[in-house]
């Protein structure tokens, strides 16, 4: 990596848990970010059917909507549907506990908000913690 690119916005965050895929988004995401948080995501299917997805957003500053409908979007969409367990997003903007709250009834993954500062309940409720 150059020092001049730019930071992913979307990186992996280690955990105690194999078949646990946690992320950190940070800022600004784009469709190449996106792309690359469902490469994590399918690294992650193929070593284990199943799996829980922790997300943390922390200083949202959007995303590029093109990236929302994209075929690889798309198709990660689909794909989480059969591989994904829990899902917990900690962070990011107020509207977004509405959707989840509004969309996350409508599949059969099991899908949770908390605010930032209730980050260490997120890792509760999915029977992990990060490592360093």
């Amino acid at each position: 990596m150059h020092p001049l690119d730019p930071v992913p916005a979307i990186r992996r965050i280690d955990t105690n848990r194999e078949d646990l895929c946690a992320l950190d988004i940070v800022g600004h995401f784009t469709a190449a970010d996106l792309e690359n948080a469902y490469g994590l995501l399918e690294g992650a299917y193929a070593v284990h059917d199943k799996i829980d997805v922790l997300v943390r957003i922390s200083r949202y500053d959007g995303f590029d909507w093109s990236s929302a409908f994209t075929d690889t979007t798309i198709r990660g969409k689909t794909r989480a549907l059969r591989h994904i367990r829990k899902y917990a997003v900690v962070g990011g903007p107020a509207w977004l506990r509405t959707v989840i709250g509004i969309f996350g009834p409508l599949t059969s993954i099991e899908t949770r908000y908390f605010d930032a500062d209730e980050e260490v309940a997120a890792w509760e409720w999915l029977d992990a913690r990060p490592v360093e």
